[in-house]
């Protein structure tokens, strides 16, 4: 009989925070649930959430707001509690998206467990280090801890080559699995009534081009690329909206940045949507999606678009680019904010071009999520039977020897809590059967007692009845 799967995936992100890591993890769990055995997620507490809605197990583990630094909470790994819920589902395989904390817990969960690691590269983590420490040696310092980090996970799957080549420059030696995502939207655009909808009360004139980005709030996603060719866009004479949706800590300087251009009447700044319909209407209004960033290993709103009929103008050579013919399934153009103008003008000359290229993304480089983890879900079995049979080496490092002896340390304390319960049970249960006894022993008793007392006094009746007829004789 074939062994179930059951996998612990981890994350620094999670709802109310999300990005596209997260809605890997949802979209991972889920479809393991219903397709390819059993998934919960463990992933940082934040304040104010409930998780009663998601349909699979979700473990919160203790987490501290990391202040301005970075986005995420930075969660406190060496919680039994955490081990002792994740034991409950007989995980036999650990999924790490997140170079930092995560990959710290899964390492720590690995021996207890007796599970393989495996991690995803997603994004270019080099790039929130130096958002977080600056460049230099404590960029580099950093940087190279967390390629350990992720060497010592048992297997690395990577969402392109072009993440993959990135992690190699990085440092990383070991092998890659490309492993790419899918997307959570059906194919083709939404009706019209839906549209109106969600579009409602924005200013969105017919026959204006509808430009688009989703996705977080940040400079480095080539946001300043976008601003300056739809400010020479304008100076061409073309009309034009251009819509943002996300959120993020670059947020505000963006809108300012906008306002500095002189176009921030034609720019819609929408804020966070998590419903994923009305992004999907958003993605069948606009006429072209714009993602010239170079930070994103696999631009999943690509696929996205893609889905809705949508084509994007992307930077030649990027990893978002990577499987994109220009012309035919998306549109490429050089990493600076001159060419991208002009392909933007080229393209507003040419609304038919854009619909037709729209509708070759969707038939062509669109992937489902069950497509893309009925793949991850085969290899997770090729992963457990390598790991049984010993094939994963692992360079024993100081780091290790402690992660282990804290999961030895940790699953000890379960241990010893488990084993609290039962005896604290077994005297309860004990204490129950005792008392049931003495009940049962006084009732019996008092039965016995009532009923000598009742054979006395009926006995006592009859010998007083007899003295007093041989008493009578004398009278």
């Amino acid at each position: 009989m074939e062994e179930k799967l059951s996998v612990c995936l981890l994350n620094d992100s999670f709802p109310p925070l999300i990005d596209g890591v997260a809605n890997t993890v949802m979209n991972y769990a889920k479809v393991i649930n219903e397709n390819h055995g059993k998934a919960m997620v463990a992933v940082p507490y934040y304040p104010d959430t409930d998780d009663a809605a998601f349909p699979y197990k979700v473990i919160r583990y203790p987490s501290i707001n990391a202040g301005n630094f970075i986005d995420y909470r930075a969660g406190y790994l060496f919680s039994y509690e955490t081990l002792e819920k994740v034991k409950e589902d007989n995980v036999n395989i650990i999924h790490t998206h997140c170079p930092f904390a995560s990959t710290f817990l899964a390492r720590t969960l690995r021996e207890p467990l007796d599970a393989p690691v495996v991690f995803t590269y997603h994004t270019k983590f080099d790039v929130d280090i130096a958002r977080a420490v600056g460049n230099g040696y404590l960029k580099e310092k950093v940087i190279k801890e967390v390629v350990k980090n992720i060497e010592a996970c048992d297997e690395v799957w990577v969402v392109s080559e072009g993440a993959g080549e990135n992690l190699r420059s990085l440092g990383y030696k070991g092998d890659y699995v490309v492993m790419p995502n899918g997307v959570d939207l059906p194919k083709g655009k939404v009706s019209p009534e839906e549209i109106k909808r969600a579009t409602e009360g924005y200013d969105l004139p017919e026959n204006v081009p509808v430009f688009l980005f989703v996705g977080r709030m940040a400079w480095y996603k080539g946001l300043d690329i976008i601003l300056e060719s739809l400010s020479a866009l304008e100076e061409y004479g073309n009309d034009f909206r251009m819509v943002f949706i996300g959120g993020g800590m670059d947020k505000e300087e963006v809108e300012k940045y906008s306002e500095e251009l002189g176009i921030s009447g034609k720019c819609i700044f929408t804020g966070p949507i998590h419903d994923r319909n009305t992004i999907r209407a958003w993605y069948s209004r606009a006429d072209l999606l714009l993602f010239p960033s170079v930070y994103d290993t696999n631009g999943l709103v690509v696929r996205e678009a893609a889905a809705c009929g949508l084509a994007s103008v992307l930077i030649k050579g990027s990893c978002a680019a990577e499987g994109i013919s220009d012309g035919e399934t998306g549109f490429l153009c050089e990493r600076n904010a001159a060419d991208f103008a002009k392909k933007l003008a080229e393209l507003c000359e040419e609304p038919e071009k854009m619909k037709t290229v729209g509708q070759n993304a969707m038939d062509k480089i669109y992937i489902s999520w069950e497509e893309s983890i009925k793949k991850a879900a085969e290899r997770y079995k090729i992963v457990l039977e390598n790991y049984r049979a010993g094939k994963y080496e692992r360079k024993q490092t100081f780091a290790d020897e402690w992660l282990s002896a804290e999961g030895e340390i940790l699953d000890a304390m379960c241990k010893v809590k488990t084993r609290g319960k039962r005896i604290k049970n077994e005297f309860k249960t004990y204490g129950k059967t005792a008392y049931k006894i003495s009940v049962k022993a006084a009732k019996s008793f008092n039965r016995r007692r009532i009923k000598i007392k009742n054979l006395a006094k009926s006995k006592g009746m009859k010998i007083r009845k007899t003295l007093l007829k041989k008493i009578d004789r004398y009278f």
